[in-house]
């Protein structure tokens, strides 16, 4: 939710930027005139990135995200939009500045973090947040329909954000879209076409 009213001039990070809810974040914050930084796992994902709007993007696999957070803002990130879970829970917090908003609305790496030191959470007066849809009841999914087509939804007609196509596949082709998918390397959304 916290993303949601992101405000320009605010730092956001976006982990697994280049997922379909990565990319429609990171053109979001960007459209909002928020200053971006995003993680991905590769130069060409990270490069995707940075042409769709990121201030910065961080290669997970050869840099510690949160060092570079501290050494390019001074202060850290007021959101970080978390997909990854335990795995990034320590380095979220320490990547936020005061009054910051860690908002985790997926586990990629796993739902249980342990011997997590508490105390910044307090001493930067953090809040940490979650979010999924399907506990939801329908007059909140509705009201989340109705904010999307207000608010998002004219942003997609003009084209100020637009989902990423990496590639489009026959349904016959399924078992190749899903090697595809599980080798990580695509930017965006895998389509599969019917009929």
């Amino acid at each position: 939710d916290r993303i949601a009213r992101l405000e320009r001039g605010e730092r956001v990070l976006i982990h697994a930027a280049t997922g379909g809810v990565g990319l429609a974040a990171l053109q979001w914050a960007k459209h909002v005139g928020a200053e971006v930084y995003a993680t991905a796992g590769s130069k060409e994902k990270c490069d995707a990135c940075e042409r769709l709007g990121a201030r910065r993007a961080i290669n997970y696999r050869q840099e510690d995200f949160a060092a570079v957070i501290r050494e390019e803002t001074g202060h850290g990130v007021d959101i970080v939009l978390d997909m990854i879970g335990a795995a990034y829970f320590e380095k979220n917090i320490a990547s936020l500045a005061k009054d910051g908003c860690l908002s985790i609305i997926a586990f990629l790496q796993g739902a249980v973090a342990e011997k997590v030191n508490l105390a910044p959470i307090m001493v930067k007066r953090l809040t940490v947040t979650g979010s999924t849809m399907r506990p939801r009841t329908a007059e909140e999914k509705r009201a989340i329909r109705d904010d999307l087509l207000s608010e998002v939804w004219p942003l997609l007609e003009a084209g100020t954000v637009a989902p990423v196509i990496y590639e489009t596949f026959a349904f016959e082709d399924v078992a190749a879209a899903h090697r595809l998918m599980e080798s990580s390397n695509h930017i965006g959304k895998i389509m599969l076409k019917l009929g």
